[in-house]
């Protein structure tokens, strides 16, 4: 078993920063691929931003040169700037991984609340 915790939501106001963090546990799990996602009321959960094992990233077009993603072990960053009222929702920390059985395993965190409003 693989656990997430997001922590670093809450609430800012447009053009504002914020941080998001993810601590990943788990001995028997290996983690490869993590990334971030988000779902706003009414939407679907998209995908944020991405990094594989190798440290390859992946951005969705509306969070380019905004988000920055990276990883340093088992915890995952979500560095956000220039934030603006679109970006308001719960976002998700999403790990793939890889038990000693060599099976593929997909794990959540519970989400963490971003509202930005003036």
């Amino acid at each position: 078993q693989v656990q997430l915790v997001e922590s670093g939501g809450g609430l800012v106001q447009p053009g504002g920063s914020l941080t998001l963090s993810c601590a990943a546990s788990g001995s028997t799990f290996s983690i490869t691929d993590m990334g971030w996602y988000r779902q706003a009321p009414g939407k679907q959960r998209e995908l944020v931003a991405s990094i594989t094992g190798g440290g390859h990233t992946n951005y969705a077009n509306s969070v380019k040169g905004r988000f920055d993603i990276s990883r340093d072990k088992n915890t995952l960053t979500l560095q956000i700037d220039s934030l603006n009222p679109e970006d308001t929702a719960v976002y998700y920390c999403h790990a793939e991984a890889y038990s000693d059985l060599r099976a593929r395993y997909d794990f959540w965190g519970r989400g963490t609340q971003v509202t930005v409003s003036s």
